[in-house]
């Protein structure tokens, strides 16, 4: 596990190219602090920071081939490098490493551009190719690990994070200022653009070449259900436990101590369960506040009790919350304000001083049905049934009636499953509630808009199922994913998600719409398979998320003046119609609102934009 990084152009003075590239890489130290390692020529110039995981004395990077042709920079671990390696012995490669990496470099020489489609794990890389000035490189199939790009003219920039392109000469910082309207409506740019104008993410089971400045990207796997209706629940039960099982097996590869993440939910208690079989003393660690409330601690440790692991626990209380916060959005390179990401980040920062390597439980929502908006769709499905015409009818009756109860299901029920998308307008009720907070008219297309493509390409799915495909691209990409490797790796660890696994992918697309949630069930056969081996009261737990007191931390004159002092100052002035953000801070002190995720979209953003388009 490392961050890598690194520039490609038609031709660049070696030693500055040396200087530059290195100050790219210190600046992901955090990433790999066991070591460094550089490659550079007239084109192109490779930089690694390592986090020594497997092979730890002889996987160091870049490698190379054996004619030194080849050369490669990795994130990530590969599951089934073993395998890979007696295909590509057999086929007369010679191995001078144990390590995963040196498989990327001998599969390249085998297959070319077809190297992804072979790989099961958790992978970001690149390979230069010396003979053909070529840059090849490609993102892991759910996007665990990331990849951002930029490109001036010849000019190709690379890197696990964005802030790694800042000391570079020829990098122009910009802020994606038409793109405010939608992060402050989704928390995220649910494609391929980024907050930093002209900087993109490769999207995950995506591959790109770069050659005479011109940047070629291609999918080279397409997430597709192919449901099979020929199994009961318990075949599926029996499946998952299986499946579950192996791929648990495999994100277990290390040379160094695994650890788990545990919170109150089924599925990090299915993870450490299933880990705890092998490694009876395998520690789990837990987070919570102070406040019982909002706390999933006693439940974590009463299992970890239960099931006789070992259970190390922290807590966050307020003042190292809000001391945290401008860290945590330098780690994350763009504005995101999940409340959550903070707590994650003490989780792993209390982790990181036991081990090296941790799995947890993110996916198992996505793949398996896990959020409850997927009932809802259910819902919408049986009333999608009734014509059309009459269903605009009665929504246009509805929205004329607001203290009828059933206003706003009529209302969506008229629309199709893009336009009511709730990931749209996450954070506000509609584009009119949060522009009367801009400064200026972005004249900007309506969040939903954005998910369309997404449904279009699903549109004969179920509604449930088209849901889940959406969040797997979308929301669980750009959100999940992205906080739990930036503030992981904040720390120095290394995480992995089993249920995130290609095997696991596979069988969760075959499983029947009906065993994967209903109108009020959730994660149906997932549950099932863990109601064998867990507890009742864990199987069937409601989601709970990461519960955060800042609602009630708001309110506080500490936390409140401290929000407000950044809503007066000259960033919001910059963006922001000060004086709606200050009455909807008071209104929400005064317990007038619930505003605490408007609020926090607001914060977060000045926060971020101070960090790097002010102090830097």
């Amino acid at each position: 596990m490392c961050g890598i990084t690194g520039f490609v152009c038609a031709k660049h003075e070696l030693e500055e190219a040396k200087k530059t590239l290195k100050a790219m890489a210190d600046l992901i130290a955090h990433r790999g602090p066991d070591g460094e390692g550089f490659y550079v020529d007239e084109q192109a110039a490779l930089g690694h920071r390592r986090l020594s995981i497997i092979d730890l004395e002889g996987g160091s990077q870049p490698m190379f081939n054996e004619d030194k042709n080849l050369v490669t920079v990795f994130n990530g671990e590969i599951y089934n490098f073993m395998e890979l390696r007696e295909q590509l012995t057999a086929a007369g490669h010679v191995f001078a490493t144990h390590s995963d990496t040196e498989v990327l470099l001998h599969g390249y020489e085998e297959w070319g551009e077809a190297l992804p489609e072979k790989l099961r794990g958790m992978f970001a890389f690149v390979i230069w190719d010396k003979a053909n000035r070529t840059l090849f490189g490609a993102r892991d199939i759910f996007g665990i690990k990331p990849f951002y790009y930029y490109q001036n003219e010849d000019l190709l920039l690379f890197g696990s994070e964005i802030k790694t392109f800042l000391p570079h000469p020829s990098f122009v910082k910009e802020l994606n200022e038409e793109r405010l309207p939608e992060y402050l409506s989704i928390e995220y740019i649910p494609n391929a653009e980024t907050m930093f104008k002209n900087v993109y993410k490769l999207p995950g089971a995506h591959r790109f070449t770069f050659k005479d400045g011109k940047l070629t990207v291609s999918r080279y796997y397409d997430i597709a259900y192919h449901v099979d209706h020929g199994k009961t629940l318990e075949d599926w039960k029996k499946a998952i436990a299986d499946t579950f099982a192996e791929s648990v097996r495999v994100h277990q590869i290390a040379d160094v101590e695994v650890g788990c993440f545990l919170s109150s939910g089924v599925d990090s208690s299915f993870v450490v369960n299933e880990v705890a079989k092998g490694t009876p003393h395998v520690k789990s660690f837990s987070v919570g506040y102070e406040e019982e409330k909002y706390s999933e601690l006693p439940y974590a440790q009463a299992f970890s009790k239960e099931i006789g692991v070992p259970s190390i626990a922290n807590k966050v209380n307020a003042d190292e919350f809000f001391e945290a916060n401008q860290t945590i959005q330098w780690y994350l390179d763009e504005p995101m304000p999940n409340p959550s990401e903070v707590p994650l980040y003490f989780l792993t920062k209390n982790a990181a001083r036991y081990v090296k390597v941790v799995l947890s439980g993110e996916g198992a929502d996505e793949l398996f049905g896990g959020y409850p908006l997927y009932c809802a769709a259910h819902h919408f499905e049986e009333y999608g049934k009734i014509p059309r015409p009459l269903r605009k009818g009665a929504g246009a009756v509805a929205m004329a009636l607001p203290e009828f109860k059933g206003r706003h299901f009529l209302m969506r029920g008229a629309q199709e499953p893009w336009q009511r998308c709730m990931r749209a307008n996450y954070v506000f009720a509609s584009p009119a509630e949060r522009d009367k907070y801009l400064k200026k008219d972005y004249r900007a297309k309506a969040p939903e808009e954005y998910f369309k493509p997404y449904f279009d390409h699903v549109k004969d799915l179920d509604e449930p199922t088209q849901l889940q495909w959406v969040d797997i691209h979308t929301w669980m990409l750009y959100d999940i994913l992205l906080k739990a490797d930036r503030m992981s790796m904040a720390n120095s660890l290394e995480l992995r998600v089993p249920f995130l696994d290609r095997e696991m992918l596979e069988l969760a697309l075959s499983i029947p719409v009906e065993y994967r949630s209903s109108k009020s069930e959730t994660k149906i056969a997932l549950r099932a398979a863990a109601l064998e081996q867990l507890p009742e009261s864990v199987a069937k737990r409601r989601k709970l998320g990461f519960p955060v007191p800042l609602n009630d931390w708001l309110r506080q004159d500490k936390y409140y003046n401290m929000v407000r002092e950044k809503f007066e100052g000259p960033v919001a002035e910059k963006f922001f119609n000060v004086p709606e953000l200050l009455k909807l801070l008071d209104a929400h002190k005064a317990g007038k609102n619930g505003g605490m995720t408007q609020i926090w979209s607001f914060y977060s953003f000045i926060l971020w934009y101070e960090l790097f388009f002010v102090q830097r």
